[in-house]
């Protein structure tokens, strides 16, 4: 392993060389089934060839132009994520993080055009990840990630999660939106109710506040919905988006309604390598396979099929096993243990990739086009190594 990368990261020991599908394989042979896809990233697993074709195509065309000049697959992406929604306007950035960016400035800077200058606060939830750049950080407000940096951006206030009195108490004269994960990915694999997205929509609505939703792990087909929040009917004003969009090809969006987003004038806001010709034509392709309802419907079943097998798990283990959490295939194990030290028994004994998250949980995110045999031996590779795990572990 090499000292020459910044030592943020502890990474496993093993090397990959290439993939397909669900599996990886070293670079000495040795192959993984992947339920982690890269934190949700690898929406359609590796080496998919409509993918492969479109990256390959566009790579003999352009790679990249700046923003000064029209980038016709950027346009189309633009044009296709605003007619599958509620969003009538799209910003494309490199990542989740710069998304969220867009987001803060597009509510803060929709309220001073409007000559709400004072209204620039967003109110967030206790458990979120929204990025890490000094303001997502703040707004996530995990103080694992804060301690460190010096003073932390002041701009956000955190509420309990699902406690309707406690965001109405934090409205004030300085709040200009909520913002909230329909599904907390990082803080634990949470949904959160359909009937608190209302109640916060209804919030908005009664103070004049925009409603900022970060799909970066729950969109893009995950939940079995294009976006997750079009299950519960609650329409936000600016939604995020990044991980699956591009595939496993960096890129974010933001997208909002043309009345949130006003103020937004040339100038206001940027990016040198968003939305590049790359990325767009990769955006494209993902879009080509996951918005057929065929294949929605069939990562609802499979979901469906997964979280069977893990209840059966779950019932075979309900001292080490404490609760299943997600929809579609955005699924948590919460357990006793760490879940570090799950995801490193899975992935020594078992061969098995998955992501650890807060609160004990172990996230299972099967790349989309996951098949029924796959996630039964991702269940019984699962039940041989828990097995062993809870009972050194009693």
């Amino acid at each position: 392993m090499t000292n020459a990368l910044l030592p943020v990261y502890q990474p496993a020991s093993m090397l990959f060389d290439r993939g397909e599908g669900a599996w990886l394989t070293t670079v000495n042979g040795d192959r993984y089934l992947d339920f982690g896809a890269g934190i949700a990233v690898n929406a359609l697993g590796y080496s998919h060839p409509h993918l492969i074709e479109a990256l390959e195509r566009q790579g003999r065309k352009l790679w990249h132009l700046s923003n000064v000049y029209r980038i016709a697959e950027t346009e189309r992406l633009a044009e296709r994520l605003t007619a599958s929604c509620f969003a009538d306007i799209a910003f494309f950035a490199n990542s989740g993080a710069e998304a969220n960016e867009c987001a803060i400035k597009i509510a803060r800077r929709h309220h001073d055009a409007h000559g709400l200058p004072d209204r620039w606060r967003i109110i967030t939830f206790e458990g979120a990840f929204h990025g890490r750049t000094l303001a997502t950080m703040a707004a996530g407000g995990n103080r694992k990630y804060l301690d460190g940096f010096g003073p932390t951006v002041d701009a956000f206030d955190q509420c309990p999660l699902e406690d309707i009195e406690a965001v109405r108490a934090r409205i004030g004269p300085h709040t200009a939106a909520i913002m909230i994960e329909p599904i907390q990915g990082e803080g634990g694999l949470r949904p959160v109710s359909h009937s608190f997205l209302r109640q916060l929509r209804a919030l908005c609505d009664a103070h004049g506040l925009l409603l900022i939703f970060d799909e970066i792990q729950c969109g893009m087909g995950r939940t079995g919905y294009l976006f997750a929040h079009q299950e519960s009917g609650v329409v936000p004003d600016i939604m995020s988006l990044a991980k699956g969009l591009g595939g496993g090809f960096p890129i974010g969006a933001c997208l909002a309604t043309r009345n949130a987003a006003f103020g937004m004038t040339p100038g206001s806001h940027g990016s040198t390598f968003g939305g590049n010709p790359l990325a767009g034509a990769v955006a494209n392709a993902v879009l080509d396979v996951v918005m057929d309802d065929a294949l929605l419907g069939e990562i609802r079943r499979k979901g469906a099929l997964l979280f069977g097998l893990l209840q059966a798990l779950a019932g075979r283990y309900p001292d080490s096993i404490v609760e299943l959490r997600g929809r579609g295939l955005m699924l948590g194990i919460k357990t006793t243990l760490p879940s570090p030290q799950v995801v490193e028994a899975l992935r020594a004994q078992a061969k098995v990739l998955t992501i650890a998250a807060g609160d004990n949980v172990t996230r299972v995110l099967p790349p989309l086009i996951v098949t029924d045999e796959e996630i039964h031996l991702f269940a019984e590779r699962c039940d041989e190594t828990l097995a062993h795990l809870f009972k050194r572990a009693a």
